[in-house]
């Protein structure tokens, strides 16, 4: 079973950049304190770590 991680989104992308507006979007996540389990990859960590500021990694499974 692959490795994944549990994503919740924790900042409002209001008065952001456009780029983290769509890093958020290309996460699943568009709302405040919705959850999204992805996959553990390499671009998934560089997204999340893209916006850290935004988002909060709750639980790594696997």
């Amino acid at each position: 079973m692959a490795k994944t991680i549990v994503v919740k989104q924790i900042g409002s992308p209001i008065r952001r950049p456009a780029v983290q507006r769509a890093t958020l979007k290309g996460l699943g996540l568009n709302k405040m304190h919705r959850t999204r389990e992805l996959e553990d990859t390499p671009s998934v960590r560089g997204m999340v770590n893209s916006i850290s500021h935004m988002v909060q990694i709750i639980e790594e499974r696997g």
